[in-house]
Parts: C-alpha cells; structure tokens; sequence
C-alpha cells in the first residue's frame, strides 16, 4: 500500500506531481518556489510557527493589468503621493499566526515594499510601496504567487469607510466611572456609626452621587429610552419599558430622600444596573460583528472591464461607466458584469454561479448572455444592453421579496416582559391602595419600593449575555450567526429546505463511472494528455479520476468546439472529447455524461453523479422533529437516490430557477411553518431571505455567500442537528435566569408591599441578582457548548 505523502509547503497531498528539492517534496511548481523564496530570504521561521501553514500558490494566470490604469490605480489606492503609495487589499486565505508573520515581513522579500501590515479579523493587508519601481499590478501578482491571491471587486474599491459607533463604549465609561465613584462615596455610609466627621460631609457625598448619576441616567440610559418608545408606539410593551420605568422612579425616590434627608437615594445601585446593561449590550455587540452577512452585488463583480471600439482599441474602464452600447471583452474565467449580448467568439457560459449547477451553455453571436456567468474558453466580446444596476442579477439582489426587516420586537424576553410589567404595576396598585388607607405617607414609600426591587435589570441582562455566549460557541464550530434574534428564531424552526448542489452535495467532488468497452492504457496516458489541455469543469474532474501515471505527450492539431468538446491528434490516434452529438451519439436527458472516441470509433462514456456529503443519512435520521424539503434547480436524475437518502422528506422540487424557489419557501410559510434555507448559489438568495432562517453554505472562505441570517461551513452541514439543538437549549438557559430573576423579585416583593423594605437591602439584592444571572449563564453555555462539541 502506497503511503500517502504531503507537500511540505502547503501540506496537501500529493496527487499530480511529486517535485523534491532541498530534501523536502512539494506538490506543485507554485509552493516549491515558494519555499525557495522564504528560504533565500530567512524566513524559514514560516513553518516553525504553525504546522502545514503554507498556502497553494493560485495555479491560475492572474488578470490584475487594470489596476495599472491611472483612474482605477487612484480608485484602488488609499494614498499616493511622491513615489509613495499605500493600498489596502482583502485577502480571505489569511488563516493563522503563520500567515501574519510572513505578509508583515513582505519588506524582507521586496525591496521595493516599505511596510505591511494585516487586520487579521477583517482579513485585510495594508501595503506601503514604491510604485515607480513596483507596479500595483506586480504587486497583486507577487502576493498571488505566494499563495495570497487579493480579492479586488467594485465593493472593495468603493472603500465605504466604516464608521465605529463609540457611543456604546462612551456611555457604559461614564457609567462605570459613576458606578466606581457612587460605591466609593455611599461606603462610609453603609457602614453607619455616629462619627461626627461623617454626619457633617454626608450632604456633600450624597450631592455628589446625584451629580455623578445624572449624566448615566440621561445619557447612558437613552438607548432604553428610545427602544421603550419603539416598543410602545408599535403597541408591544418590551423589556425596556419596565426598566425605564424602574430607573425613572429609582432616581427620583433617590432625589425625594436626598431632598428631604430621609436617606443617601440609590443613585450608586442604579448606575451599578446600567454599567451591567451596558456591559451585556457591548459583549453582544462585538461578537462576530467584523462577518459580513448582507452582501450585494459589488461583492463579486469586477472593479474594471476591457472596452473595447469598433477599430478594435482596447481600454480599461470602471464597471460603473460601462454604458449601453458599450463593447466589452471578458476573458477565459472572467465573471461577465453586464446582460449583452454575443459579438464575437463561442460562449461556454458556466451559471453556477447563479443557478448553482456546474452544466455549462453554449452560446453563439446573437445570443443574449445575463450578469453573473463565466466565461470558459476562448475570450468573448459583447455588446452591453443594460448597465450594471439594470443587470438580471442586480434586480435579482434588489427585488423587495428579497429584503427582510426585522423590528427585534417578537422575542422571548419582550413576550415575558409584557407580562411582567403588568403584573408589577397590578402589585403597585393593589399595594398602594392597602397602604392608603393604613399610612398614606407609607404609600409612596412602598409602591416606589415595588418599583424599584422589581426593576427587570437581571431579566434584561438574561438573554444578551447568554446569546452572546452561544454566538461565541457557534462562531468556534464555524456557524456564524448574524444576531441573537436568529437564534431565537433558530430554535422556533419546525421545518428545514436543503438546495440540493452545493448544500448537500460537495460542490467540486462527483462520482464519475465509465460506460463502455475497456480502455488499455496507451489509451488512457493519452486521454489523460488531451485532458490536461482543457479547462472545463468535467474535464479537470475526469483527469483526476483517470488513474495512471501523469506523462504529456506532443499533441497536434488541438481543435476544440466550445460548448461540444474537442479533438486533438496524441501519439498517430486521433481522440474526441465531449457531447454525445459531437461523438454522433444519442444522449440520456437525465444525465450529465463526457463521450470519448478514436479515430471516430465510439469508446463509451463517463457518467457524472453528484456526491452527497458523509453521514448524511445519520443527520435525516435526527432531524425527525422536522418537516425536510429539497430543492434543485437541476433535473430529476437523482430523484431516487434522494428519496433513499432521505426516509423522511416531505417534498422535493427540481428545476427549480431562483423565483420557484422563493415562491416555495412562501407557500410554507402560509401554511404556518417556520422555515430555514441552506442553500449556497446566487440562485438561493431570494429563498434564504424569504425563509424565516436563511443559512448561506460556504466550502471556500473566499467563495461568494449570498445575503443571509448564518453563515455555516459546508464540512459542517452533516452536524446540523447540534447547532440546531444549542439554540434550542440556550432558550432553556434564557427561560432558567428568568426564574432566578423572578426568585428575587418575589423575595424583594414580599419586603417592599409590607413596607419593611430598608434602602441597604434594595441596594445589595438589586445587583446580586444580576451577578447571579450573569454567573449562571457563563457556566451553563459552557456546559452547553461542550455538551455538543469537543
């Protein structure tokens, strides 16, 4: 048995060629002579730091001379001035401390490159250079070659400069400095005695509590004064209406006996509830902010295009002043940016970046070809019919069924609080009309004491910090949720649509089987030659499939039919490649097959079938509390196949285009389920914002996501259940502080309605319940997460 050997660079296995140099074996052309590179420089550190570090080489040609036009270079560019210039490129592939150390040493390599520098949760590297000597365009080409291919779009280029919101951390500082002032101040008078020094500056500590809480209540608390209002101009009492209401009374009973000198007030407990709100909303806020869940159309298209003019003059021009009429050229693998329509060349369009199926078209002069395919094969020229915001696929993205909006209204915690607020305020009223008729001066005293012991401050700080936790945990298991109102929603699902390519299937794995009379292997070496010249998608699949030994032989008279296949003269036999028609065959329509002949004799075929992803039988057979659907905008071939697959299912649709599938995920929802999507192309877009859950599937970190409320690995989709099961089982960590929450409040309660209630026992059990929340919810998560992941 052959054991497998790695490439010492990137540390995937070697499967084409088996290149050693310097002792050490590498994979490809691309990481030995990265290898050689470090090496010539000292930077053999690379992979001292973090085991199988490096990075494959892009294996492609890269197309970055547009960058070299002065009006894109400046577009591009942050800064440019002398001989000086600074860009910023995003480079997805950034994965680990190995990665940061060799892109920040770019200035050893270069001499040409001043300094560099990466922002490792935005994955982007800010380079500094000497643009007379180094052109922005060799630079793209030199951090390709070293495996760090930058992504450049319209959507990087327009450098929509993020604006941080720091009020946040503004008003939690001020009411931590109160927070830690007030407890100060109130100390020497929690501890009581009758010291004289004490009784005399006592008015003066208690003035300067009330100075040191003014600006938390009117500035730090104003978040939850708006949201109160939000709720209650929609009609819906949220979580912050009671707790407005608490802070309103805690402050002014805190004023009445300063005022009066019946007591020191609450004003150190009250800015100790906020500095602990505040802190939940910040934890929340920054878990996982830096992902990018609402993308539009800027986000894959390219930043510039090749116009050509009818004298056959070729210039680079911004996407955005294309116009129609224009004349452009779209290159082999170039994504095509505007609906045109074909001039010259043969289109073989591959649309999976927008239907999600890999079957490539075929298109002739005069055809119309739509926004979003890619060119495979020879370049093309087009004429624009619509700009690029006209385009099928900006519509696609700005269609209104495609926009979901979220008022963050219908939640666990505002359904319990509705409730809560009315029973406190039915307390308040009972109790205050007792105490009426007993000691009307009491009443005040004990309705503002229910008021305030009941202000929902640990009810509130529930459900962020628990949520915020979950995320964390979810965001490690590569599951990344957009807020905490998706997990909310997450565990309300009773029904779940999976696309068929790409979600449940490997998008680049297939299962390939010959059909037909045996091959010897003089054949094969050159069919496997014939192969290698060829860059459609079944052909790169079928080469690795053919396993003999990888040998070129001359090959003449190379002549390929774009759309059809392609024939070749290898070793004195002519060989074909591709249709049934251009092998004079009759086709199967429910199969995706590559003919092969010799010297026009008919070989037989291989037969394409989609691989489903590992264990996917094991995750239907747990997903029995669900209602299970699958969608496909390919044929019916693997109908059967499914149906085994999935024991279950409730349905399945195929051929379905991107509006079918949007109107199916309605149809659902009429019928009152709560739906997630897992789909991956630009053709689930519409569902996924339709579903109540939409979940965007991404093998490759540098892969196109559409618009969604989670993005989730494509490894991970076999263990659905988990994640499906964590956000079931954080609800139940929710509801459980909430009844630690209420334990409190009853025992507060049951002082206050009595008039029993002494200011330093509302002070001590107001935070204590908080700290109690937040203590438990940290431990229970992590019991939680590590309960479902190792």
């Amino acid at each position: 048995m052959k054991v497998s050997e790695n490439c010492f660079h990137c540390g995937q296995g070697i499967e084409k060629e088996r290149i050693l140099f310097d002792e050490r074996i590498f994979c490809c052309n691309g990481c030995k002579s990265v290898y050689e590179i470090l090496n010539t420089n000292n930077l053999s550190n690379f992979y001292e730091l973090n085991k199988r570090a490096g990075i494959r080489p892009d294996e492609s040609s890269s197309q970055f001379e547009y960058l070299d036009t002065p009006e894109i270079f400046e577009k591009v560019t942050d800064f440019s001035e002398g001989s000086t210039s600074l860009v910023t490129f995003k480079i997805p592939v950034i994965h680990c401390s190995s990665c940061i150390w060799l892109l920040e040493s770019l200035h050893t390599l270069n001499k040409n490159i001043k300094y560099s520098q990466v922002n490792f949760t935005r994955k982007t590297l800010q380079i500094s250079f000497n643009h007379n000597d180094l052109k922005l365009s060799e630079l793209a080409v030199f951090l390709t070659n070293l495996g760090y291919k930058p992504v450049v779009s319209l959507e990087t280029a327009d450098k929509n400069v993020e604006h941080l919101d720091k009020s946040l951390l503004v008003k939690f500082a001020i009411a931590a400095f109160a927070f830690g002032n007030g407890m100060f101040l109130a100390f020497p008078e929690y501890i009581g005695g009758e010291d004289y020094w004490m009784e005399h500056y006592k008015g003066l500590f208690r003035a300067l509590m009330c100075f040191l809480a003014i600006p938390v209540v009117v500035y730090s608390a104003s978040d939850y004064y708006k949201s109160a209002w939000y709720g209650l101009k929609n009609k819906i009492v949220n979580i912050d209406v009671p707790i407005v209401l608490g802070i309103i009374v805690l402050f002014g009973r805190s004023l009445y006996e300063v005022a009066t000198n019946y007591g020191s007030g609450y004003f150190d407990t009250l800015c100790g509830l906020l500095f602990f709100m505040l802190l939940g909303k910040i934890f929340q806020k920054r878990t996982y902010n830096a992902l990018s869940y609402d993308r539009d159309y800027k986000s894959f298209y390219p930043i510039a295009v090749t116009k050509v003019d009818f004298e056959g003059k070729q210039d680079n021009i911004l996407l955005s002043e294309v116009k129609v009429g224009d004349r452009i050229l779209v290159r082999n693998q170039e994504i095509i940016p505007v609906d045109a329509i074909l001039i010259n060349g043969e289109g073989n369009i591959d649309n999976s970046f927008i239907t999600g199926e890999s079957e490539s078209i075929s298109k002739q002069p005069g055809d119309k070809i739509f926004a979003g395919g890619k060119q495979i094969g020879s370049s093309l020229e087009l004429e624009v019919i619509k700009n690029v915001d006209q385009s099928y696929l900006t519509q696609l993205w700005n269609k209104e069924a495609f926009k979901k909006h979220e008022t963050g209204l219908d939640t666990l915690t505002n359904n319990v609080s509705k409730y809560f607020t009315f029973i406190i305020l039915g307390i308040a009223l009972i109790a205050g009309t007792y105490w009426y008729f007993i000691d009307l001066n009491k009443m005040f005293q004990v309705i503002s004491a229910i008021l305030i012991i009941a202000c929902p401050c640990a009810l509130a700080l529930s459900a962020p910090f628990t949520f915020g936790h979950i995320m964390r945990i979810l965001g490690r298991n590569k599951f990344y949720v957009k807020d905490t109102i998706t997990i909310e929603k997450i565990a309300k699902l009773d029904t779940i649509v999976f696309d068929k390519t790409g979600t449940i299937t490997h998008r680049k794995k297939s299962n390939i089987k010959f059909e037909g009379s045996e091959i010897n292997e003089f054949d094969l070496l050159n069919f496997k030659t014939l192969l290698k010249n060829s860059n459609h998608p079944l052909s790169k699949s079928l080469y690795e499939f053919i396993e003999v030994k990888d040998e070129y032989f001359p090959v003449e008279k190379f002549q390929e039919i774009s759309g059809k296949g392609y024939e070749a003269s290898v070793r004195g036999n002519v060989y074909k490649i591709g249709s049934a028609k251009y092998n004079n065959q009759e086709s199967k329509n429910l199969e995706t097959a590559v003919y092969i002949s010799k010297n026009d004799e008919y070989l037989g075929k291989f037969i394409f079938k989609n691989e489903y992803r590992e264990n996917l039988k094991d995750l239907f057979k747990k997903l029995t509390n669900y209602k299970v659907f699958i969608l496909s905008g390919d044929n019916s071939s693997e109908e059967n196949q499914l149906k085994e697959l999935i024991p279950n299912y409730k349905g399945m649709a195929f051929n379905q285009n991107p509006e079918d599938k949007l109107n199916y995920i309605q149809n659902l929802q009429n019928q009152n389920m709560k739906v997630a999507m897992l789909g991956d192309g630009l053709n689930d877009a519409g569902a996924l914002k339709q579903s109540n859950v939409g979940i965007a599937i991404s093998d490759d970190s540098n892969s196109f996501t559409p618009s969604s409320d989670v993005i989730m690995n494509g490894e991970k989709v076999v263990g659905l259940d988990k994640y499906l099961n964590v956000c079931k089982g954080s609800i139940t960590i929710v509801k459980m502080t909430f009844i630690i929450s209420f334990l409190y409040n009853i025992v507060g309660l049951s002082y206050a309605v009595t008039g029993h209630m002494h200011p330093l026992f509302a002070a001590l059990i107001m935070p204590a319940s908080s700290i109690t929340v937040v203590s438990f919810t940290t431990l229970s998560t992590w019991i939680l997460g590590r309960k479902y992941f190792k």
